[in-house]
């Protein structure tokens, strides 16, 4: 289905023409300042210096032939050379009973579909998630629903963090707790037990106790770095132990992530891309692209006309061990092999931006990959505390994730219980799904490159631009629905208010809004949009009277606009990676 804001820019066009002048420039727009009008077009302007005309005199030639049309009800030239539009009620009412009747509101996928990899996580496993990782969980599942949504073939990939030294570390105090485990007995030829020998909770202290220790205790710390070499030399009962701590971590983190209704598609780490740098290296050394550097192999990346600094991309240290830099340039590899993809999308800390630079020039100058497939890093910023400084817990550590969502959700669940708003059965349900969308919006609504407060009692209202006033706003709808039914074959009539033909007005950008969130791989616009319709929904349920309607063909009309309101928010919260509840 055709945007609105085209079909009027080709009606625009067609009155450029028919006024002698071309039509490049001839494009409309949403006005900024709905006082004035509801559309706007800028195009006399740049036109003018072409035909050596005053833009106003452009303007108002063109003005002159839109007048004709029975589209606009206002059309008006003003200086310096605008136009002025304001749409016809029977033209838009018909445009957005049009839009009704499409499946997706008049959203329209890319012509070009596109394979991406999405990725987001970056969890070390044998640790907690804390809440470091949100931002990159929720801005990467919202990311990947979006390209799913224009027809983009996604794949979302957790990256984990899980063949380093937090490995040795674990395994060589493990060893000092439990020596008498089959996994350390070099003699041992028979089947590893099939339960890991700790749970989840058991290794969530073992590593940052080891981690300590290996600070104090040298030959505590000679161990784990020859734990770490052992393992990734394949011993046998190392490697064994590696899969337990994998299956238990990744079991915890699969239920951590379900609670943020966060899911990848694939749970790949660096392990996955260990196999790929030898060859990746040999490679890189033919092809005479790795410089020594002081006993050091590195990538220069530098380019003619950095306006900063650009470090070279280190590959091997001077003692022969690999960095990030290895792993990823390594990873990429493994995904372009596997995936094809046109496209590699990565989320991280902010922190990681000059690290991605260099990494993405040592991929783009090996060759490894071409410059048809673009490369693309998001550095989103902190969550701070009220204090504007990083998030801590009151005691001054950094908090876990489960803590934060379970605070959060007690929170809306004691709201919930005070004002009655379900069955005090109901409550803890409702409640986790509120305090959900609460997180998420607070987080999405925000540009994602910058820092923004944690403020669970702003976040978690009922009012103003949170996540729980777009739900609420889902629920009274449904409540409307449920009360009066949704009869078949509604039609949204013409407008017979100025709240009614805002709400439609509004509902005619989600195309173009939710367009400009996928090229920009940006929430935050579908954050802004969905509170616009929100607020639009309701100033018309205050302002109209809809179920004491009398006249029924209005009221069917009011009912079939809400009821595609509540389709739109609906759309919109899902590509923000939340639900609404039936009740709250």
């Amino acid at each position: 289905m055709e945007k609105l804001i085209d079909k009027l820019s080709l009606v625009v066009a067609e009155a450029f023409c028919a006024a002698g002048y071309p039509t490049d420039h001839a494009k409309v727009g949403v006005s900024n300042r709905p006082d004035l009008c509801e559309f706007q077009c800028n195009g006399a302007m740049p036109t003018a210096k072409a035909a050596r005309k005053a833009p106003i005199l452009i303007a108002n030639e063109v003005a002159a032939k839109l007048q004709e049309q029975d589209i606009f009800t206002t059309v008006e030239a003003v200086n310096p050379g605008f136009i002025n539009l304001r749409v016809s009620p029977a033209y838009l009412a018909a445009h957005i009973d049009e839009m009704s009747r499409t499946e997706r509101l008049g959203v329209t996928g890319e012509v070009k579909h596109r394979s991406v990899v999405v990725d987001y996580g970056g969890p070390n496993v044998a640790k907690p998630l804390h809440i470091g990782h949100l931002r990159s969980a929720i801005i990467g599942e919202s990311v990947k629903r979006i390209y799913r949504y224009f027809g983009d073939t996604v794949v979302g990939d957790i990256h984990m963090g899980d063949w380093g030294l937090q490995m040795g570390l674990i395994i060589a105090e493990l060893k000092v707790r439990q020596p008498e485990l089959p996994y350390f007995d070099d003699s041992f030829t028979g089947e590893y037990p099939t339960e890991a020998p700790f749970t989840i909770s058991e290794l969530e202290e073992i590593y940052p106790f080891a981690s300590q220790k290996s600070k104090v205790d040298a030959d505590f710390a000679k161990e784990a770095h020859e734990a770490t070499y052992l393992l990734q030399t394949r011993k046998p009962g190392y490697y064994a132990l590696w899969k337990h701590i994998m299956a238990v971590s990744v079991a915890d983190l699969k239920r951590n992530y379900n609670n943020l209704n966060v899911d990848f598609d694939v749970w790949m780490g660096e392990a996955d891309a260990e196999p790929y740098i030898p060859p990746m290296l040999e490679k890189l050394d033919a092809q005479g692209i790795l410089t020594d550097s002081d006993g050091a192999k590195v990538i220069i990346v530098a380019e003619e006309g950095d306006k900063k600094e650009i470090p070279p991309c280190i590959l091997v240290k001077s003692d022969g061990a690999t960095l990030y830099a290895t792993t990823d340039l390594a990873t990429i590899v493994q995904r372009m092999e596997d995936f094809k993809p046109d496209k590699l999308f990565y989320l991280t800390d902010k922190r990681q931006n000059l690290h991605f630079e260099q990494v993405f020039r040592a991929a783009r100058k090996s060759g490894i990959v071409p410059d048809s497939v673009e490369l693309e890093h998001v550095g989103f910023g902190t969550m701070n505390g009220k204090d504007g400084k990083p998030f801590k817990t009151r005691d001054g550590g950094v908090m876990r994730l489960e803590t934060l969502i379970a605070d959060i959700t007690n929170y809306v669940e004691q709201k919930i219980i005070e004002n009655q708003i379900v069955d005090p059965a109901e409550a803890h349900n409702t409640a986790k799904i509120i305090a959900v969308g609460a997180l998420k919006y607070g987080d999405l609504s925000n540009l994602a490159t910058k820092d923004y407060i944690f403020d669970m009692e702003r976040f978690a209202a009922f009012e103003g631009n949170t996540g729980p006033y777009l739900l609420y706003t889902i629920v009274r709808i449904k409540s409307i629905l449920s009360r009066c039914g949704l009869p078949e074959d509604l039609h949204i009539a013409e407008a017979d208010s100025e709240v009614a033909k805002n709400l439609q007005l509004v509902l005619s950008q989600m195309p173009e809004q939710l367009a400009l969130a996928y090229r920009d791989s940006a929430p935050n616009v579908i954050c802004a949009y969905a509170y616009e319709l929100a607020g639009a929904v309701n100033k018309f349920y205050h302002d109209t009277r809809i179920l004491t309607e009398p006249d029924a063909q209005k009221q069917r009309s009011y009912i079939a606009l809400i009821a595609l309101a509540k389709r739109a928010l609906e759309e919109c919260i899902d590509l923000l990676g939340f639900e609404a509840p039936e009740k709250m």
